[in-house]
């Protein structure tokens, strides 16, 4: 009988995700035709180890031989897309299980979902800054900006981005006065250039959530910081029109009416 007739939906499961090369095989093959030679390439396993993955794979309906070639089959193209789709999310709540609560997760419309293919780039003990850098690589690429409540973590490393985007894109930043005039005090030179630019919007709002949000050109993101430290633990950035959509509304939630901020730690107070 064949293994198709006898095998649980968690058989197949466990079976691909017991072994590495499976899934990577099967992927292969769902893109286009593979040799042996290729498969073996692609997997880094014994050519005995792949013979048996082929024939489990061959009495799975999963592949077929065709012209020396090995090439998935319409369902076996259907299998690995949906592994691929499962081992994804997986590897997406992993890296946001320690941090998920540092995230805006109480706030109406945010979910998981809208992040399940997100770029999710955490502070580690070997690299601190690897949020902001992620954040300040975001700003790089992008000639137009949106920032809210990143805070002084966020700001202050990326003030050369911003100071680029005052000439050669537009920005619009909302913060608290506290840290606004902070920026003042410690970058005055920068902070001026900033708001002396018709490109540039910086205003104050009083009532932040202890989140950030960043509009970008093609992408978002929301950072989450450590409420006792100020630093920040988790950026996560993504282009899912859904991801999209929710971050521009909480930047319009935030723009109010407060005035653009003149020159100077006490404008727009």
């Amino acid at each position: 009988m064949g293994a198709s007739t006898i095998s649980s939906p968690l058989d197949d499961v466990e079976y691909l995700s017991r072994s590495h090369h499976r899934v990577a095989a099967l992927d292969a093959m769902a893109e286009r035709p593979r040799s042996r030679a290729e498969l073996l390439s692609v997997t880094a396993v014994s050519d005995s180890t792949l013979r048996r993955t082929l024939r489990a794979f061959e009495e799975r309906r999963w592949v077929r031989r065709r012209d020396g070639q090995y090439e998935a089959t319409e369902l076996g193209t259907f299998v690995a897309t949906g592994m691929t789709e499962f081992l994804d999310r997986l590897e997406t709540e992993q890296a946001l299980r320690d941090v998920w609560g540092l995230l805006p997760t109480g706030t109406s419309g945010f979910t998981v979902w809208m992040w399940s293919d997100a770029v999710v780039t955490t502070a580690v003990s070997a690299d601190p800054y690897r949020p902001v850098n992620r954040f300040e690589s975001l700003l790089e690429s992008t000639s137009e900006a949106r920032v809210v409540g990143a805070g002084l973590a966020v700001l202050e490393p990326c003030m050369d981005e911003l100071c680029r985007l005052a000439t050669d894109g537009t920005v619009e930043i909302v913060d608290t006065p506290t840290v606004v005039e902070q920026l003042h005090r410690t970058h005055a030179e920068q902070v001026s250039r900033i708001t002396d630019s018709e490109q540039v919007a910086v205003r104050t709002h009083e009532d932040l959530p202890p989140h950030g949000f960043a509009v970008f050109d093609g992408r978002v993101a929301v950072t989450g910081c450590d409420p006792e430290s100020g630093t920040v633990r988790v950026i996560i950035d993504a282009d899912a029109p859904t991801a999209r959509e929710w971050v521009a509304s909480r930047c319009d939630a935030y723009r109010g009416t407060h005035p653009p901020l003149a020159s100077g730690p006490a404008g727009g107070r």
